[in-house]
């Protein structure tokens, strides 16, 4: 039902998107001081999972916070707010936003696996009543439930809590004024996913919206009837964060635990109209391929699109290298007409053992380097594959290792699942990972293309003090360690905070666990700045919020939690 009012109000101007994103603004304009501490001359939106639509983690338009500020000891919780169930989706931000009645507000926004999308000022610690609030779950209706996948984990399914609403993070285009998300739901005796297109000024429904999702594909593939696999509202699951690029509205899909029949899709949507406009499978003639990613959303130069299919089937039978069921794969693709292609791909030559040990691809999504044609993605068996995205090499013979620029193990055969962050500081460049069980680790990158070459220098790697939770067991892997965003104000030396949210203690995969946010100095991470267990009564914000990033604007840290609420970090002064 509808908890606010819902009223129309007029547009402001779309901003640029490299401007608002990746903080270019601030270089071109200069920044001020006042107070003890720069002022942003620019405000900063994030508009979508690790803050644009190449997943690059960075706010470099960030001139309040830096290593000084934050470790001064006048940095630390400035308020919470309280929702109405878990944050799966990151917490995003929009700057300047004219609210009817309410004036222009800074707003910060929350979608629970409840169904509901909150709208909350952003910086005022005395505004604790949402400037709006609508929940999407259908009159007698409820969010689909963890106890409705009866089949997944042999009907023990522990991969969420209770509810399973809006998971993946939304997408928001601010030239529209419009967020697009997917809300789950069981109704009328039936599981139903819909793709919603809402007014951020109030919450309000945008012409033909919601849609139901629903697709099918030509294929003999696990759950096809008469040659056709189609979509299942109950087994796929909206897991990673929803990408917007020219036009449309990218929905990705994985499983729950593998529960048969699923398949991997990537569904789109026209931003304007709703209607269906893409719609690929991974394994139509095959199980799995699930993209899931550990929540990051696609991420795109603009133009392609890169997709990481997780475990299941590859090629057909007598062809590993056939197109039509490629699991165990990260692909760059381009649209062509109503389907996806794949432009170049990589698949680990050591697929078979990957794919029988579950330890493969998936577990993260691609960090594509700027300025050059490399990318870095993670398994969940600990490896790190360096790719060259102009050409990913295919896959390679069984038995051969695999056709990456560069792969090692990072702490395996432990779990990578954050994607990796890219830096270029005053330092040189460095790419960050936080695989489970392992410390924080920070690696020279150097801009080679030949296979086996050295790009992040392993030798010379640096790592943080502290570890991830560990276990003295060798038989299980305490999940998922460490989801990082970093910000700086652009190349100032001293400027750079790299944060990260991780588990306190124990395994978050099938539990609750306390969180921890950690501030490091992005150009030395072995020390630490700052963390919310040293005030703890003060700065500490409950239940762990699983494979979601910490969100970092306009001086503020916003960081989402399983305690039914989410935190606000800024200095005190």
């Amino acid at each position: 039902m509808r908890t606010a009012e819902q009223r129309g109000g007029e547009r402001r101007p779309a901003a640029s998107a490299f401007a608002l994103v990746l903080g270019l603004a601030c270089l071109a304009a200069g920044c001020s001081d006042k107070g003890g501490h720069r002022e942003p001359t620019h405000p900063v939106d994030v508009l979508t999972q690790r803050n644009d639509i190449a997943r690059s983690g960075l706010n470099l338009d960030e001139t309040v916070l830096d290593t000084a500020t934050v470790a001064g000891g006048g940095f630390g919780k400035l308020f919470e707010r309280t929702v109405d169930d878990e944050l799966y989706a990151q917490l995003l931000v929009v700057s300047g936003l004219e609210m009817p009645g309410k004036g222009r507000r800074n707003v910060v926004f929350a979608a629970t696996v409840a169904n509901s999308i909150y709208a909350y000022d952003a910086d005022d610690p005395k505004a604790d009543k949402p400037l709006w609030h609508v929940n999407f779950t259908p009159p007698r209706a409820r969010p689909t439930r963890a106890s409705d996948m009866t089949g997944a984990c042999g009907g023990y399914y522990q991969d969420f809590t209770d509810s399973i609403g809006i998971v993946g993070t939304p997408v928001i285009d601010r030239a529209a004024a419009t967020m697009f998300f997917v809300a789950r739901s069981f109704e009328d005796g039936r599981h139903v996913q819909r793709l919603h297109a809402i007014d951020i000024t109030d919450g309000s429904e945008r012409p033909n919206s919601p849609v139901e999702i629903a697709a099918a594909v030509r294929g003999a593939g696990v759950g096809s009837v008469d040659g056709m696999v189609a979509f299942d509202p109950l087994r796929e699951n909206q897991r990673a964060g929803l990408l917007l690029v020219d036009g449309v509205v990218y929905i990705p899909y994985g499983g729950h635990c593998d529960w048969r029949p699923y398949h991997g899709w990537v569904l789109g949507y026209d931003a304007g109209t709703l209607q269906q406009a893409v719609v690929w499978n991974a394994t139509p003639d095959g199980v799995g391929g699930g993209v899931w990613q550990s929540g990051q959303g696609l991420s795109s130069d603009g133009k392609a699109i890169y997709v990481v299919a997780a475990n299941g089937s590859v090629g057909v039978e007598g062809d590993p290298a056939s197109l039509r069921n490629r699991s165990e794969t990260v692909f760059k693709m381009r649209r062509a007409g109503d389907t996806l292609a794949p432009i170049t791909w990589f698949t680990p030559g050591d697929w078979p053992t990957l794919v029988k040990t579950d330890q493969g691809l998936g577990s993260t999504g691609l960090l594509a380097i700027p300025g050059t044609h490399l990318g870095v993605v993670g398994s969940k068996g600990g490896m790190v594959y360096v790719v060259d995205t102009d050409a990913m090499g295919g896959v390679a013979a069984d038995g051969e290792h695999d056709r990456a620029v560069q792969s090692f193990g990072l702490n395996a055969p432990n779990n990578l699942h954050g994607t990796p962050l890219f830096w270029d500081g005053p330092d040189g460049k460095r790419v960050f990972a936080w695989a489970n069980e392992d410390r924080l680790r920070s690696f020279p990158f150097h801009e080679r293309y030949d296979i086996g070459a050295t790009v992040l220098d392993v030798d010379h790697a640096q790592a943080s003090r502290m570890h991830a939770p560990r276990d003295d067991l060798p038989v299980r892997s305490l999940t998922p360690g460490g989801f990082l965003a970093l910000s700086a104000d652009g190349e100032r030396p001293g400027s750079a905070v790299l944060w990260a949210a991780l588990p306190r203690s124990g395994s978050a995969n099938h539990d609750v666990r306390p969180g921890i946010l950690r501030a490091f100095d992005a150009a030395d991470i072995t020390r630490e700045l700052w963390n919310n267990r040293k005030e703890a009564r003060r700065d500490s914000c409950g239940g762990f919020a699983k494979f979601s990033v910490p969100t970092v604007a306009n001086g503020k840290v916003y960081l989402g939690s399983f305690s039914r609420r989410f935190c606000v970090y800024g200095l005190f002064d």
